[in-house]
């Protein structure tokens, strides 16, 4: 079977990539519904302590009013405590222990120095003292059942027949030894000490708790609680219009929507559910699209870029539809909503990612309880983590997006708990755990944005700082091979940065690549002025257009060197169009005024190309030819900058170099002043005033 080339890979895919675009969609949309819960949406939503303003609600049919958790666990706890632990007697060990101590008796008695007559005696109280000990019980304290008294009542199991005491009429080891002292100390005839240490040996519990016996009676006394009280019956009214929702509405509302689901479930259409879910997700997904194409076509026409966005949306809708299913945890807000908006951000822009978690939050309501709540306390956090990180240019700045998020939430808490509780002191504030824990899990965004960068091949703002470091290995480089040509990028990076910030724009993009633009320049560094120190010009004894091509040659070394380090190709974009298809026109005018007779190819002197088609690379190109000419300057002054940065521009214009980077003329004169403004600040220019 023939196998299709690259070049021809490629083809098909921009050919099909409207079909490969629908499809994606497509499949995104079938994920998400098959993960969202497939049960019909209960309409009313409810409130503690707010007023019900919609109309009477009647029940359409009996259920019964479920007990709230609380009242659930009281039940438990209640009958928890009315179990007796179960202890079992191990009847052998009484005369195991007794045949014990008189062997060990036995072995002592001939180093001990006691008369022989009272062996007997001393065999008769031993056995006596254990006989008494063991048919009383010898246990060990449970602490489980020591909460409220150190003594609790018991249920010893003997043979299957069971008798009730309390701990109070048993013996510990310790209790036994100390009324084994005691009693010993009434026969003075013996030796006490001898005999006690003989008997201590023996005392063993033959009481032992029956933990499975006992938690089997636990799980069956605690499966028998009924988690329900009282019915409502059809026909009542549940609610009515007007009347404040407090607890014991609240629960009968609660109880309403679980009767409302689980008949849902039953007789529900599931076909309908599930198309009515389809539609939903099919036009958030479908606006998302829309916006992509009326407002980021660059995103929309790159399938790559449409395929994370939807892979992030879906994998987020799919975790908060697993932890409705599992109900673990129980608190939907310990999941990281604002992870998304972060991610999108940073790899894209703040449009986008407000678009997006807005509509994440909106198909999230649908399936989630207080889905009003949910969607205040959701597009909050996440417009103020869009905010937050509007221009990422530290890395601490995750953490105090981290603080900002978790403050928001708690101004929002802290508002919605007064609104429904109307008191300060009630307030669990073990409520408010699972946001904290929501907003330290957003911090999972870090590892996340480097994971995609790398699958993906975008570059997001964290990468650019890494690359604007001027430790980074290639600027090393370049400041060690060719100094001049380095003080000259971050020249031209502080210029084409506060331009581009005025005029709006990627001031990290347009600096790294301002930092990087002449990197090919490390290949041949003397042929360039700006490294030449001694006063030697190779171009002297070189021809004009090998000497042109030497110096155009600067920028396809500069893309083979920065794709050998792993640059971005946004990155290396700058490099190939800082200089458009523009001559070298020293070089081209010297040709034409040393050999006026000679045909000169006018190629051989212009730049490949292709010539600037962002903002950013126009901003460059212009503060790359600004920064270069007024080093040429011999008295700069206001006069001499003002003409220079106004003829370099013209220029520019007139060669048509920046008609593919939608700029404006507003935004050209505003650069213009920029450059001026801070060129007489390098030069020390003192402004007429």
């Amino acid at each position: 079977m023939a196998k299709l080339s690259t070049s021809r890979q490629k083809a098909l895919l921009r050919k099909y990539a409207r079909n490969v675009k629908f499809l994606m969609m497509l499949i995104s949309i079938v994920l998400i519904v098959y993960f969202l819960p497939k049960q019909a949406k209960f309409s009313y939503e409810h409130e503690k302590g707010r007023i019900w303003n919609q109309k009477d609600l009647v029940s359409p049919y009996n259920f019964a009013i479920l007990k709230t958790p609380q009242e659930i666990m009281a039940d438990q706890k209640s009958a928890l405590e009315s179990i007796t632990p179960i202890y079992q007697l191990d009847a052998a060990m009484q005369n195991q222990q007794i045949d014990g101590f008189k062997a060990d008796l036995e072995i002592k008695w001939h180093n001990a120095g006691i008369n022989d007559k009272l062996k007997s005696k001393y065999i008769a109280v031993g056995t006596d003292l254990l006989t008494e000990i063991y048919q009383t019980g010898v246990f060990k304290p449970n602490a489980k059942y020591q909460q409220s008294s150190e003594n609790y009542p018991i249920r010893i199991l003997d043979k299957n027949v069971a008798t009730d005491k309390n701990t109070s009429e048993l013996f510990t080891k310790e209790k036994a030894q100390a009324y084994c002292d005691k009693v010993l100390s009434r026969h003075t005839d013996l030796d006490k000490a001898f005999l006690l240490d003989v008997i201590s040996n023996r005392l063993q519990n033959n009481l032992a708790y029956d933990n499975n016996l006992t938690s089997r009676l636990e799980k069956e006394v605690v499966d028998g609680l009924s988690v329900t009280r009282g019915m409502v019956q059809k026909g009542e009214v549940i609610v009515y219009k007007g009347s404040v929702v407090n607890d014991d509405v609240y629960q009968k509302l609660e109880s309403f929507k679980k009767a409302f689901e689980d008949n849902a479930r039953v007789n529900g259409n599931r076909n309908l559910v599930l198309l009515g879910q389809f539609f939903l997700v099919a036009i958030a997904i479908s606006l998302l699209m829309i916006f992509l194409y009326l407002f980021r076509k660059d995103i929309y026409a790159d399938n790559r870029l449409v395929s994370l966005i939807l892979l992030v949306i879906t994998t987020m809708l799919a975790t908060l539809s697993l932890a409705i299913k599992l109900q673990f945890p129980t608190n939907l807000y310990y999941i990281p909503y604002c992870i998304v908006p972060i991610i999108i951000r940073i790899l894209f822009d703040t449009r986008l990612a407000l678009n997006i978690h807005l509509l994440v939050v909106l198909i999230a309501g649908f399936f989630v309880p207080n889905s009003f709540e949910f969607a205040y306390y959701e597009i909050t956090a996440g417009m103020v983590s869009i905010y937050s990180i509007k221009n990422l240019v530290r890395r601490e700045q995750f953490l105090i997006s981290a603080v900002i998020i978790i403050f928001t939430y708690f101004v929002a808490f802290l508002g919605i708990t007064f609104i429904r509780e109307g008191d300060f002191l009630n307030i669990d504030w073990m409520d408010f755990l699972p946001f904290v824990v929501s907003v330290l899990l957003t911090l999972l965004a870090y590892p996340l944005i480097y994971l995609f960068e790398k699958v993906f091949a975008i570059t997001s703002e964290i990468t650019l700082i890494e690359l604007t470091n001027t430790n980074a290995p290639l600027l090393r480089e370049l400041a060690f091979n060719a100094p001049g040509t380095f003080q000259h990028s971050l020249q031209v990076a502080n210029l084409a940065e506060n331009a581009i910030y005025a005029v709006g724009g990627n001031a990290l993009l347009v600096r790294a690549g301002a930092l990087y633009h002449d990197i090919g320049k490390m290949e041949n560094p003397l042929f360039f002025i700006e490294n030449q120190s001694s006063g030697f010009n190779p171009h002297d004894k070189l021809p004009y257009e090998e000497s042109a091509q030497i110096i155009i040659r600067h920028v396809s070394r500069g893309i083979e060197m920065a794709r050998k380090s792993n640059l971005p190709e946004v990155v290396i974009d700058f490099i190939r169009t800082h200089h458009g298809n523009t001559r070298v026109d020293y070089f081209y005018q010297s040709s034409l005024k040393n050999f006026p007779e000679k045909f000169i190819n006018e190629n051989i002197f212009r730049y490949p190309g292709p010539i600037p088609f962002t903002k950013e690379g126009a901003v460059l190109m212009l503060a790359d030819s600004v920064e270069a000419a007024s080093r040429s300057l011999k008295e700069p002054d206001e006069e001499s900058i003002s003409v220079l940065v106004d003829r370099i521009v013209k220029y520019k214009l007139d060669q048509n170099q920046l008609k593919d980077s939608n700029i404006t003329l507003k935004d050209i004169e505003t650069i213009k002043a920029i450059f001026k403004r801070m060129l007489m600040s390098i030069y020390h220019v003192r402004i007429d005033y």
